[in-house]
């Protein structure tokens, strides 16, 4: 088991420094990361192996304390950019008039539900809304449960929903150390590099029908799939569009319900469409929302077909303290009328194949690249030490993750071997960015050859 394995295994935290090493830190890095671990305990990660400290951010960039410049091409819980200022006055103008709940009438929440519901198909007309997208799945879940009365839910295998005690049971790209529901069953993801099928749609299908199979055996029963259509926590396949009808055809067959996990693949993202799943060319049952959705500010929900949720509505009540809340409903409006008004999908698409024609360009020259894949600002580079055998490469993915930070150009890794470049930039990246980008990740590769 490489290195990276094992630390994958300790916390399962891809790309996070190890306390264990802060001896090789600066004096005043060192002094942070111990008073960090003595406040706020051994649970929380840093990024990288030397932590970067930032001070501000504005834009695609950030800068650290001493005011470098780093280009982001990470974070898209900020996605359309940092301190965007549509989405930061529409937050400071509603702080002032008033933040409260949902249990008084506003048109705020309707307002937002209303253009919110328009990027939908016309089947899913209801929206719930929360802080996060681990609240979001949670409830998605509830209701799946609720609505089939079956227990049972299938995800992909490093699929990652969230952290709360019932998101956090089956999401299996939490480690080995977390652990998964009894009632929780894994498919493997659609690996367009190392599946040799020609029908993906149905190879996952005969997938998905074992593990109902099972569930029914045990007496659970399919309550839901789960899946972030893009598949990132897996290793990212977006080649796979239109692969998914029979999946859920198997689902629906079975009694259970589709829940599209879009918190990492929606709101444009993927260039060719505001939804990832809407590239499969379904309908979900559930759509769960959460990270880009308010810039920065905690809002997040899901979208329901009305026959799920009336069940639910009609047994139970809902309440979200801050869910809904005045301000979040501010923040989540402005930040979709960013998205549609400076018409970041299609700048999504545009820029995003500047990126991949220059990343696999790239990989032409360089033999440790096995696979480069992506859709509008996503993109997946794999890392293997031969490109015969497709062996991981997660020393080297790691390796071309922290010269990036040296560089000043922010990315991650993703994948059950830590091998892949998760490339994830705002929105709003433009040519020019792509440029340095690329220019920086060749220059990367160089170094760690």
């Amino acid at each position: 088991m490489t290195t990276a394995q094992k630390s994958s295994k300790r916390g399962k935290m891809v790309n996070g420094f190890d306390p264990a090493n802060a001896d090789n830190l600066d004096t005043r890095t060192r002094a942070f990361v111990e008073r960090r671990s003595r406040l706020l305990g051994p649970a929380y990660r840093l990024f990288y192996s030397n932590p970067v400290e930032f001070s501000r951010a504005n834009g695609v960039f950030m800068y650290d304390s001493e005011g470098n410049e780093y280009l982001d091409a990470y974070n898209n819980v900020v996605s359309v950019g940092h301190c965007h200022p549509h989405v930061n006055a529409a937050i400071a103008r509603q702080m002032d008039v008033m933040c409260t709940h949902t249990r008084y009438m506003q048109d705020g929440i309707l307002d937002f539900a209303e253009m919110l519901l328009a990027t939908f198909e016309p089947e899913i007309e209801h929206v719930m809304f929360t802080c996060t997208g681990s609240e979001a799945n949670d409830l998605a879940l509830r209701m799946a449960k609720h609505h089939t009365g079956n227990q049972g839910i299938i995800v992909t295998s490093e699929a990652y929903h969230g952290n709360s005690e019932l998101t956090a049971g089956f999401s299996p790209s939490m480690g080995e150390n977390s652990p998964l529901g009894t009632w929780v069953r894994r498919v493997p993801a659609p690996d367009t590099y190392r599946v040799d099928t020609a029908d993906m749609g149905e190879w996952l299908a005969a997938r998905v029908q074992e593990q109902i199979d099972d569930l029914h055996r045990r007496g659970q029963g399919l309550a839901a799939f789960v899946a972030d259509t893009l598949f990132t926590s897996d290793g990212i396949f977006p080649q796979n569009a239109n692969m998914l009808k029979p999946v859920i055809d198997v689902v629906h067959n079975a009694g259970g319900v589709f829940v599209a996990d879009e918190v990492q693949c929606g709101f444009a993202r993927t260039g060719t469409h505001m939804w990832g799943y809407q590239r499969h060319g379904v309908v979900p049952d559930i759509v769960s929302l959460g990270k880009p959705m308010g810039n920065g500010y905690p809002v997040a929900g899901i979208a329901i077909r009305p026959e799920v949720a009336a069940r639910f509505g009609h047994d139970m009540r809902y309440f979200n303290t801050f869910g809904g809340n005045t301000v979040a409903m501010a923040a989540a409006k402005a930040t979709l009328e960013v998205i549609q008004n400076e018409g970041l999908q299609a700048n999504c698409n545009r820029v995003g194949s500047v990126m991949l024609e220059g990343l696999r360009d790239i990989a032409a020259r360089h033999s440790g690249i096995g696979d480069v894949r992506g859709t509008g600002l996503y993109m997946g580079v794999e890392m293997v030490k031969d490109p015969e055998t497709k062996v991981p490469d997660s020393p080297r993915a790691l390796a071309l993750v922290n010269k990036m930070r040296e560089q000043r150009i922010l990315i991650s890794a993703t994948a059950f071997n830590a091998n892949v470049l998760k490339i994830r930039p705002h929105l709003t990246f433009s040519e020019d960015n792509a440029t340095r980008f690329l220019t920086g990740f060749e220059d990367a590769l160089k170094a760690v050859s």
